[in-house]
């Protein structure tokens, strides 16, 4: 038996007017998703304790199998893990986004632009966090490149509690009201506006019509988790294909093979045939017993106010992804059971995440319900069997 489950990051949302009142997913043209559903078994799933923000690294613990309220220290150290940096016991380390500020005077009079200062390179990005680190460098804080604009700061003896927003959270807003308590946090935001407000790279993006990266944004902070190893927990060996450090972080500190492929950015832009085709691979060549497949571009696309954007995600992840895995395992003759869920909402409306419960469908190869079900937050909510503890989810499907 192959285990494939589909992370559709962020997708759930709420009805939109200019959709007819309908949400993305139940606009959205989705034959494989709404077959599993027709045929298999729905669900509500509660990712996020109510003693925990709603962000993705708490959800996706959750849908990986983790009590949260157990294991989780912070997001960035799961993102640290896969960028390679191994943390000290006395070290904290945060996310360090690279975002676009508008160009007031005082920094405390700026409003956050973009939150990925426009889906940023990595080459470009870290070049950009290269030239921060020569300046701000050295002794207990250290700086290091991540993917696009996600990138990682590390401060040993920092104090035990900080007050940090995500940028995502405040798009469109003045950052006067969301700006760190702590004094020498702020000073390094605002020294790297120093450094990067000239910047040859920012210049260029400029000329090009891209929004350049103005500062750095620190948030996310935490100490080194410690996390069970998956194969332990559940007996299954598990491969995570990914183009977000904070996913990889979660797989190498869970024990699965966390898979690169060439082209995916976490975006809608991303090498969507490539991560299906290494899903399958994983599966049908490397021996592994489950894949989870993370796919970005849904939540991305909520932050950014997309609407078009995320209906357009879900369809190609729907043909492109599930429909090749799929295919695959049927021309290789093997069982499988699929899940499709999101790790949480995150509307167009608001822009940032959310903590409602998300739909779930666990389909096993050969089941025939023959139902009119949709994967839909509707469907779920009025048919689904509720699971108030999401880290559960897991157990569930592999139980399938």
């Amino acid at each position: 038996m192959k285990y494939v489950i589909i992370l559709t990051d962020g997708c759930a949302d709420l009805p939109i007017e200019k959709l007819g009142n309908l949400t993305p997913l139940e606009k959205s043209n989705t034959p494989n998703m709404d077959f599993f559903a027709a045929n298999g078994s729905l669900y509500l799933v509660k990712t996020v304790p109510d003693t925990l923000k709603p962000g993705s690294d708490v959800a996706n613990l959750s849908v990986m199998g983790y009590n949260p309220l157990d294991c989780y220290t912070g997001r960035s150290p799961l993102e640290a893990a896969s960028i390679g940096v191994t943390l000290k016991g006395s070290e904290t380390s945060f996310r360090a986004n690279l975002v676009t500020l508008s160009d007031e005077e005082n920094y405390e009079d700026k409003t956050m632009l973009d939150y990925s200062s426009g889906e940023i390179s990595t080459e470009e990005s870290r070049a950009l966090m290269a030239d921060i680190e020569k300046a701000l460098g050295g002794g207990d804080f250290h700086f290091y490149g991540g993917v696009s604009y996600r990138h990682l700061f590390v401060w040993n003896n920092a104090p035990e509690k900080f007050n940090l927003t995500p940028p995502h959270d405040i798009s469109d807003r003045k950052i006067k009201d969301y700006l760190p308590s702590d004094e020498k946090i702020l000073e390094l935001m605002k020294k790297s506006e120093e450094i990067l407000k000239n910047h040859p790279i920012n210049q260029k993006r400029i000329a090009e019509g891209k929004n350049p990266a103005t500062s750095m944004w620190i948030w996310g902070e935490g100490k080194k988790p410690a996390l069970s190893e998956f194969a332990d927990l559940y007996g299954k060996k598990g491969a995570v294909v990914s183009a977000v450090d904070l996913i990889k972080g979660i797989a190498i500190l869970s024990g699965m093979k966390s898979i690169d492929v060439e082209g995916a950015t976490g975006n809608i832009h991303t090498n969507f045939d490539g991560k299906a085709k290494a899903a399958a691979d994983a599966l049908l060549i490397d021996g592994a017993d489950l894949v989870y497949v993370h796919l970005e571009a849904p939540d991305e696309c909520g932050h950014q106010g997309d609407l078009e954007g995320k209906v357009r995600s879900l369809e190609i992840i729907d043909e492109k992804v599930i429909g090749y895995i799929k295919n695959r395992l049927e021309e290789n003759g093997e069982d499988y059971v699929f899940m499709v869920m999101p790790d949480h909402p995150t509307p167009i409306a608001t822009k940032t995440h959310s903590r409602e419960a998300v739909p779930c469908v666990i389909y096993k190869k050969g089941e025939k319900n023959g139902t009119n079900r949709r994967f839909t937050e509707n469907d779920a909510k009025e048919i689904g069997e509720f699971i108030e503890d999401g880290y559960k989810i897991m157990g569930i499907f592999l139980e399938k």
